[in-house]
């Protein structure tokens, strides 16, 4: 919370004590064990910057109606050196009290000071959190499921360090497994194709044009060497020159979009290890399996899953689930992260509570696994469903959407909505260059403030240190609104944190534009007395400080001319 938000805070507090003293030693009222109070800030801010219920909270104990104990309290408060300006006293005894011109010109001194730190807090102090998003199938590209966890996990992280926690991004590599199987048929089957145009693909291969890329790019290495060969070293081959090519790939798309990955875990290090037998064996060793038909269950039912699951089948293949439980082991337990978070699709509601279930079983605590659920997204383009590449006339993928729209745009676009709501992305807003598009009313925020100075300084005019004294003339409604959002920030990340939901950031972020420019069309900089341009000049900066500091966080572009 901000310093001066909580200062003011216990100001209240402190006045209310202090007179509740005075009124029980003036016989008033009886020296009674009282309950907490809460001090809020009202939905409607004409009705003072924060309202206390104490008197209401207090009736039952004092004996007495809320709004008589509320009156005796009021006479008693002295104001003196606190951020109060004065109350009153509304409908069933709610006391509201207004902060005076100090409490806003010290929000700004507090931003001024904090600079690119404004709005971190240390409410996660000491906590490890893994984020793990994104974490495409690496047989083929991104698509827009992808784009979004991209920047709801990139986003979630930076909002997690702001809020204190020691956070890292993790991409998992699905690199074995049923989908790598698939992989190598397709691979095969398309090499196979380039020397014998008889060779059927099977209905169940990848149809994309990157195996066909693939497979004609290690022929023109390996010419028809591996035709011959057993289908075993062949496949093999062919996915060893494949996949680390679509890894990579995976990794340039998403520097490209400015995600950049602390850890890339590749599922096959499991297998390789012997943690997924040893997951296995741990869980039959507490007593949580049992064979049925040849394949080895987990007695997940036990746990709270309405059904209980194969770990192995009846020939000796785990499941996809194993590897999948042996990762999360791996990452709560083995290198001891406190918390471990998952973005995944709407798909996966699943797979929550059966890797939860499995957590129990290995006594790891299961509230340590959270999940974001993300919604599906439809794209929108002349007001109609868009699903096509131009280019390519498939689906549209992550290497795709960022050629036809701005990062900026992209990643601001995504997290508009909380993760659990679907999302319309209209491509044509996203490029437009107005203030109908977010991003660009957000980014023309900063721009703006960024041409007031250029133009202050071409007049001769620079920014000046300002004391609390010079700023108390910012006393206008639009200057209050502004500055009390402006010291809201920290609060917000810690709720953003908190509720695993970076959408609350770009609200506030939009919202504090919307301030701005409501400020800025209502009260003039340039043309006042020196005075008031310096308080207002400076209000202008500690805006563009949180525009900054919020747009780093979601990594997205603060330009100085638009």
């Amino acid at each position: 919370m901000s310093r001066t938000i909580n200062n003011a805070k216990s100001d209240i507090k402190q006045i209310i004590m202090t007179a509740l003293g005075r009124a029980v030693a003036d016989g008033k009222f009886a020296a009674e064990p009282l309950p907490a109070f809460a001090i809020e800030v009202p939905a409607d801010r004409t009705h003072g910057d924060y309202a206390v219920n104490a008197a209401m909270a207090w009736a039952r104990v004092l004996k007495a109606a809320p709004r008589s104990i509320a009156e005796t309290l009021v006479s008693y408060f002295d104001f003196g050196g606190t951020y109060i300006d004065r109350c009153e006293i509304a409908g069933p005894g709610f006391i509201n009290f207004f902060v005076d011109e100090r409490f806003y010109a010290d929000i700004l001194l507090e931003i001024k000071e904090a600079g690119d730190n404004y709005g971190r807090s240390e409410f996660g102090h000491g906590k490890r959190i893994l984020v793990e998003f994104v974490s495409a199938n690496p047989t083929g590209p991104m698509h827009i499921g992808n784009a979004r966890g991209g920047a709801i996990g990139d986003c979630l992280a930076s909002v997690l360090d702001c809020a204190g926690y020691e956070v890292a991004r993790e991409f998992y590599v699905n690199d074995a497994g049923n989908q790598i199987e698939k992989f190598k048929t397709s691979l095969e089957a398309r090499y196979l194709q380039l020397f014998d145009s008889s060779v059927e693909i099977p209905e169940d291969a990848y149809l994309g044009e990157d195996i066909i890329a693939h497979a004609k790019a290690f022929a023109e290495i390996n010419g028809d060497k591996f035709v011959g060969a057993d289908s075993e070293t062949r496949r093999q081959a062919l996915c060893d020159f494949a996949l680390p090519k679509n890894i990579q790939k995976l990794k340039d798309d998403l520097k490209k979009y400015r995600i950049e990955y602390d850890n890339w875990f590749l599922e096959s290090t499991l297998h390789q290890s012997g943690r997924v037998d040893e997951i296995i064996k741990l869980m039959t060793d507490k007593g949580h399996t049992y064979t049925q038909d040849g394949a080895l269950w987990f007695r997940s039912t036990t746990f709270g899953e309405d059904k209980d699951r194969v770990l192995v089948r009846a020939n000796g293949i785990p499941t996809y689930v194993v590897p999948d439980i042996a990762y999360h082991y791996n990452k709560l337990v083995e290198r001891g992260y406190d918390i471990a978070i998952d973005v995944l699709g709407a798909d996966h509601h699943g797979y929550v509570p059966r890797m939860r279930a499995a957590l129990s079983a290995l006594e790891v605590d299961p509230n340590r696994l959270d999940v974001v659920i993300m919604q599906m997204v439809r794209l929108i383009k002349n007001g109609e469903t868009y699903k096509l590449s131009k280019r390519s006339g498939k689906a549209v993928t992550l290497e795709t959407l960022l050629d036809e729209i701005p990062i900026d745009a992209a990643r601001f676009f995504f997290n508009l909505r909380e993760p659990n709501s679907h999302l319309e992305f209209d491509l044509d807003l996203a490029v437009e260059q107005s203030s109908q598009n977010p991003v660009y009313y957000v980014q023309y925020a900063h721009a703006r403030i960024c041409s007031l100075v250029r133009a202050l300084a071409a007049d001769g005019i620079a920014p000046r240190e300002m004391t609390a004294d010079a700023l108390r003339c910012l006393t206008s409604d639009e200057e209050h609104q502004l500055i009390r959002h402006m010291a809201t920030l920290e609060d917000e990340i810690v709720a953003a944190a908190k509720a695993y939901d970076p959408s609350k950031i770009t609200r506030y972020v939009i919202e504090l534009a919307t301030l701005f420019h409501r400020f800025y069309n209502a009260c003039h900089v340039k043309g006042e007395s020196d005075d008031i341009l310096q308080a207002r000049l400076c209000l202008c900066l500690c805006v563009k400080q949180i525009l900054c500091n919020v747009l780093r966080m979601l990594k997205i572009t603060a330009p100085e001319e638009m």
